[in-house]
C-alpha cells in the first residue's frame, strides 16, 4: 500500500474529504518522524513499535576493488510487529 492508497482508504472508511484524510495521514507520519528524530520510541498498540537503533562504525570491504573502507556509525529505524498483527498474519484470529 502506498501513501496515496492509504489516504484514499482513510477518506473512504472515515467518510471524510480527501484533503482532510491527506492532512491526517501526513500529520501522523510527521509526528512519528519527529519522535524518532528525538530518539523516542513510537508504540502503536496492536500494530507494532518503531524505534531508532544505533550502529557502530566498522571497517568494510569494497566488493568491486576489494579495498578497505571505513563505514560510519549510523542510526536506523527499526520496526517490531505487535502480537495482534503477528497472529493475524499467521492465521490465528481468535
Amino acid at each position: 500500500m502506498t501513501k496515496s492508497e492509504l489516504i484514499r482508504a482513510v477518506a473512504k472508511r472515515g467518510d471524510v474529504p480527501h484533503t482532510m484524510a491527506s492532512r491526517v495521514v501526513n500529520l501522523v507520519f510527521e509526528q512519528m518522524l519527529d519522535a524518532l528524530c528525538e530518539q523516542r520510541r513510537v508504540e502503536i498498540r496492536g500494530f507494532g513499535t518503531f524505534q531508532v537503533r544505533q550502529y557502530d562504525g566498522y571497517d568494510g570491504r569494497n566488493p568491486r576493488t576489494r579495498g578497505s573502507i571505513k563505514v560510519k556509525a549510523k542510526s536506523l529505524p527499526v520496526f517490531r510487529a505487535g502480537k495482534e498483527i503477528r497472529e493475524r498474519l499467521n492465521g490465528s484470529e481468535d
